[in-house]
């Protein structure tokens, strides 16, 4: 049964990378395609971060962070959103999760020293703790998470 989105809630919780309530209405599976039933769902948004914001977000956060360093034409990084998404969902509350375009905020991938993309570093306490290079396996990704909870 498809579902149609009709409007996003809490668009100030997306920068937070928590949950977004959305509100859909599943179709009826009759012919005549009225709609029946209220439905609530979640989706965990990885939010984006840029150099005006990465203090807030990032170094004041009270819990770990995971930044995804990525751009635009990046095949690996392409092939590693899935992934980072899918981590976002476990980790829902336990860890914050964040994308960073290196193409659109390059001051600060210039500060951190990234010179390779998809680079994933975790933050505790406004400081630098782990950094993953390359398009690697969740598995690599969940061993690093661990190690800062």
């Amino acid at each position: 049964m498809e579902k149609k989105t009709l409007m996003r809630c809490g668009a100030g919780l997306a920068q937070y990378a928590s949950c977004l309530e959305s509100i859909a209405f599943a179709p009826s599976p009759s012919s005549s395609g009225s709609f029946i039933g209220l439905t609530r769902f979640f989706e965990i948004a990885v939010g984006a971060v840029n150099d005006q914001t990465w203090k807030s977000l990032v170094v004041e956060s009270d819990i770990p962070v995971l930044v995804e360093f990525w751009a635009p034409w990046c095949g690996p990084c392409r092939m590693i959103h899935p992934v980072i998404d899918e981590l976002a969902k476990e980790y829902a509350g336990k860890l914050k999760f964040f994308k960073l375009n290196t193409d659109e905020s390059p001051s600060t991938a210039t500060e951190l020293g990234i010179r390779s993309i998809p680079t994933v570093m975790i933050f505790k306490n406004g400081e630098k703790k782990d950094a993953v290079i390359g398009a690697v396996p969740k598995s690599t990704l969940t061993t690093c998470i661990e190690k800062f909870l």
